[in-house]
């Protein structure tokens, strides 16, 4: 029998390789900027073009490369970061296993110019599908210029599965996010399609975090410093009333690198159980320190997922570092600065003489038992002028009414002739009818989601929703991350009837808003649609357009607990009925009940 097992080739092997290591165009700029970071750049340039489909270009002003090194630099396993397998237990880069430059290289078309600060001149290298198609010298800058092109040109079921530019593109920000906020010592700036979304400066760990995600976040983070001989723990929580639903601003980090840590995530979240609402989550930004030794980051490809040694340990002294950060925040007293307008109390002063007493005045003759004379009422002159007419009357002719055609109102004919016309509401939350078969309740806020839902799908699908001018335009500032998702949802938000304009810096102007949403406020409603695209992503078109009609809906609908009357009522329900989907609202919850005419009798039956 013939030998069937064969050695790869390397172009296989590699490709291979990058399916693990490459997944995204964020995979990209997550290794080559983690690179420029373990290379000492001070400065690091990153500009995608189509979401890096078509085009990642990174440059840094790191130590750059010699010739032999740049060569090198694309094999497999050929890395400066470790010599034995000893080193993997004292890392002290991003980086260390040589796969990556390999990986990108094998999927796409790479060119990069390098020079070192001792040489006169720098070395320009291009590879296409893993192979060196070019290699000579160059002029160029300290540090390293990659040029990525074509991303997985030679795997098309890998490119044909990419998402969406604006999903690809959150990816890359969500990436990008990951390795500014914790190298605040370093310049990084990331532009898209020639807009720059961020231009990060030099400065704390505290400021990068505002400069991240926007000034609003500085007044919600609350310290938190630990020093112990197993690890150092440093960083923010979130106060309660930072609480989100959605989309939480949540990151570890270890030794300087990012991590996903189900374990500790709870230890936080155990904390604030009993001060936010269940379902909602604090924000953090929690930085660990421990010994090289004592962490296994060689577990997952994309290193996000890392073991320690004394893990349990880790998690009390997390615990009781952000109960002691949430304790303190608690004991301090509010102090209210904003003292403008109120009026000036003096203060008691025991040096200075007390004013007088004040007296009271009185009538020392007064008698309340003592008769006083009568105020007659005078009668007004030709008072029988007002009778006039009352004779004419006939006794059958209806009395006329306060106001002037004034008739007794009559409930409108329901469209469902076994339901009641008259409606009971329960506590301010269920609408109770009669029907044929028993008592119908009906959650009277899932019931108008369910309603104003189908108008807004019906509204993006069809035909643009009515829109209704703000007297005062409201200014909303985003996160970048979040800019640039409301920037992919745009479209659908204009189809809605919103009008918003773009002034640049994450700040936006809410010129209109949907007809019918009075009252609402526009920087919740949006900052709300947004997290819910963040989260969820933006990937399919009716995807899209069920979670903002879903969002909208929610947010327009009538609360829990608002008082209705007989005819809004008799409105709901009709418009209820006249749904698709009646009995379930479009997060799949049931709208309505029927308490059947023989299980009310079977409870009122004696024994």
């Amino acid at each position: 029998m013939s030998d069937i097992i064969q050695l790869l080739p390397d172009s296989v092997a590699n490709q291979i390789a990058a399916g693990e290591v490459i997944q995204r165009p964020a995979s990209v700029i997550k290794e080559l900027v983690e690179n420029a970071v373990d290379a000492g750049a001070t400065v690091v340039n990153v500009l995608v073009v189509d979401a890096g489909r078509t085009s990642i270009q990174v440059i840094d002003n790191g130590k750059g490369m010699s010739e032999t090194d740049a060569r090198l630099s694309f094999e497999r396993h050929a890395t400066s970061k470790i010599r034995k397998a000893d080193d993997l237990f004292a890392l002290h880069t991003m980086g260390f296993r040589g796969e990556a430059l390999a990986s990108i290289a094998a999927v796409a078309q790479v060119e990069l110019r390098t020079r070192m600060a001792d040489d006169e001149i720098g070395t320009y290298l291009s590879l296409s599908g893993g192979k060196v198609t070019a290699q000579e010298p160059a002029a160029c800058p300290v540090g390293s210029n990659f040029m990525v092109e074509n991303l997985f040109f030679n795997v098309p079921a890998r490119r044909k599965f990419l998402k969406s530019n604006a999903t690809e593109l959150t990816n890359i920000v969500t990436a990008f996010e990951r390795i500014v906020l914790v190298n605040p010592q370093t310049t990084f700036t990331l532009h898209s399609n020639g807009s720059e979304i961020y231009h990060l400066q030099t400065g704390s760990t505290r400021q990068r975090i505002v400069d991240v995600f926007g000034k609003k976040i500085n007044q919600e983070l609350l310290p938190v410093e630990v020093n112990t001989t197993i690890c150092t723990l440093s960083g923010f929580v979130g106060k309660p009333e930072a609480a989100r639903k959605k989309n939480p601003h949540q990151f570890f980090f270890v030794n300087g690198r990012y991590m996903k840590h189900p374990y500790f995530h709870k230890a936080v979240q155990q904390v604030y159980e009993r001060l936010v609402p269940a379902g909602f989550q604090v924000p953090y930004f929690i930085y660990f320190s421990v010994p090289a030794e004592d962490i296994d980051v060689n577990i997952h490809p994309t290193k996000t997922e890392i073991k320690f040694e004394n893990e349990q340990t880790i998690w009390q002294i997390l615990t009781a570092a952000v109960k002691d950060a949430v304790g303190k925040f608690n004991d301090v007293p509010a102090i209210d600065f904003d003292t403008q307008g109120r009026p000036d109390i003096p203060v008691f002063d025991p040096s200075r003489r007390v004013a007088d007493v004040p007296r009271v005045d009185y009538d020392p003759q007064y008698n309340p038992f003592k008769a006083t004379p009568r105020q007659v009422s005078s009668v007004p002159k030709h008072w029988e002028k007002l009778y006039e007419g009352l004779d004419n009357l006939k006794p059958d002719e209806p009395q006329p009414g306060i106001f002037d055609g004034q008739q007794e109102s009559q409930p409108e004919a329901s469209p469902i002739s076994e339901k009641s016309p008259v409606h009971y509401q329960y506590k301010g939350c269920y609408i109770m009818t009669a029907v044929k078969s028993g008592l119908m309740i009906i959650d009277q806020h899932r019931a108008h989601v369910r309603i104003l839902y189908d108008m807004y799908r019906k509204q993006l699908t069809q035909h643009p929703g009515r829109s209704q001018k703000v007297l005062f335009p409201e200014a909303v500032q985003l996160p970048s991350s979040d800019a640039v998702v409301l920037q992919s949802v745009m479209p659908d938000l204009e189809r809605l009837g919103f009008e918003l304009s773009d002034l640049g810096g994450g700040h936006f102007a809410v010129n209109a808003l949907p007809a019918g949403l009075e009252g609402i406020s526009a920087v919740r409603l949006l900052n709300d649609m947004v997290d819910t695209a963040h989260t969820e992503g933006a990937a399919i078109e009716d995807d899209m357009h069920h979670r903002l009609a879903l969002c909208l809906a929610r947010n327009a609908a009538i609360p829990q607990g608002q008082v209705l009357s007989n005819e809004e009522m008799e409105n709901i329900i009709n418009q209820l009925f006249a749904s698709e989907n009646a009995n379930y609202a479009p997060d799949g919850q049931p709208i309505l009940c029927i308490l059947r005419q023989a299980d009310i009798e079977k409870m009122l039956a004696g024994k």
